[in-house]
């Protein structure tokens, strides 16, 4: 047990575009750092939204009101990174008390430069969020929290804004890399990475997928060399609607005929594939407690989400892709708001969820979907292996 991981330090003030104030202690690294702030619902699992590359750009504040009690460690990273902008906690814990820890969340956040504060009244934030919608902010501690509240007003204001704004070069690798499978060998997918977490790569291979991870501006020639048997998106930062790079890429191997899988950012951009439009949230779905209705099944699922912009579809009826493949419907909704939370392709092998079934520190709901995902390709290749058998035979034959 370590004692007294976070000390009383200087102060911290939270600036909202709408000119709102909270005044707080400095948390984490001091100084000033801007973006859009949002609530995070989940009782745990605070270290795996840090380190949530979809995080990137956002300054999250969590509303439960206890944070840091178990401390950090390295197997519980989702990425090798800290990728939010900044931390807002009511409580820090004053003790570390779990024997997985190697570290406190404070010393992390000031190792990683995230400025954050603490001692403000979440609550409060969070019902003025849910009231006014996902907005610019800013927090200010050490010597900038000193700036006048014009000046920290100013800096807000001219932050960037979530919409139009593509982070997906921030976020992913550089260079690709290869996972070999550690289940029973499936075959090869190549994953775009958008912001891709280290739990997806991992129950991919358990999967029977040899799992190779590309940088997100590769081009769908160099998707095609791979000859991979199915294309996995990620979840991501920032708007879909600046993607349209990422989008003709799906097109183009869609058009191929291989099998595609898509979560969260992967969902919105086989939404636009398909030809259906995206728009922000008012303040967007985070979390690990969202009702999420599966209509196949009729089966309720609570689902860890973290997403701002959602895809613009009925979720009732069949529909026809204005862009050529075939019919799709909405397969699953979110039962708080019916936004859409999953797409089905009728006519070609793809699908996409809006939420993440691979949570880490979240409900486990949905993992059946990686199932889903891997004996849909193994169906499709024994089906093209029949297909080549016929052929073969027929031509033996004539």
């Amino acid at each position: 047990m370590t004692s007294s991981p976070f000390r009383s330090k200087a102060k911290a003030v939270l600036v909202l575009e709408d000119g709102t104030r909270f005044t707080g202690q400095a948390f984490g690294a001091t100084g000033q750092t801007l973006g859009e702030i949002v609530f995070q619902t989940g009782m745990t699992g605070y270290q795996e939204t840090l380190t949530d590359p979809s995080y990137a750009g956002q300054i999250v504040l969590m509303t439960a009101p206890h944070i840091g009690n178990t401390g950090v460690n390295a197997e519980d990273e989702e990425s090798a990174r800290i990728w939010v902008a900044g931390y807002v906690v009511r409580d820090p814990s004053r003790i570390v008390s779990n024997h997985r820890s190697e570290g406190t969340l404070d010393a992390q956040l000031e190792k990683d430069g995230v400025v954050g504060i603490a001692g403000v009244d979440t609550r409060a934030i969070t019902r003025h969020i849910r009231s006014a919608g996902a907005m610019k902010a800013g927090v200010f501690s050490g010597a900038d929290a000193d700036l006048s509240d014009g000046t920290q007003l100013d800096l807000v204001r001219e932050g960037r804004d979530m919409r139009g704004l593509n982070l997906s070069a921030e976020v992913s690798t550089q260079h690709p890399y290869e996972i070999a499978a550690t289940g029973e060998r499936v075959g090869r997918v190549a994953v775009l990475d958008l912001g891709v977490k280290k739990s997806t790569l991992t129950y991919l291979s358990e999967r029977g997928f040899d799992v190779v991870v590309l940088p997100q501006n590769v081009s769908a020639d160099h998707v095609r060399s791979l000859k991979p048997d199915a294309l996995f998106y990620s979840n991501g930062p920032g708007d879909p609607a600046a993607s349209d790079h990422h989008v003709e890429l799906l097109r183009d191997v869609l058009r191929d005929g291989t099998p595609y899988f898509g979560i969260c950012f992967g969902n919105q951009l086989l939404g636009r594939a398909l030809g259906f439009g995206t728009y922000k949230l008012p303040f967007g779905h985070r979390g690990i407690n969202q009702p999420v209705l599966d209509k196949s099944t009729g089966r309720v699922e609570i689902t860890s989400q973290n997403h701002g912009f959602a895809v613009d579809a009925p979720i009732e009826g069949v529909h026809e892709s204005s862009q050529g493949f075939g019919r799709v419907e909405v397969s699953h909704y979110g039962l708080n708001d019916n936004v859409v939370e999953g797409l089905q392709c009728l006519d070609i092998p793809a699908f996409s969820v809006q939420y993440h079934p691979e949570a880490a520190a979240g409900p486990h709901d949905a993992n059946y979907l990686f199932d889903r995902f891997r004996d849909m390709v193994i169906r499709l290749k024994a089906d093209a292996s029949t297909a080549a058998s016929t052929d073969a035979t027929t031509g033996d034959n004539n």
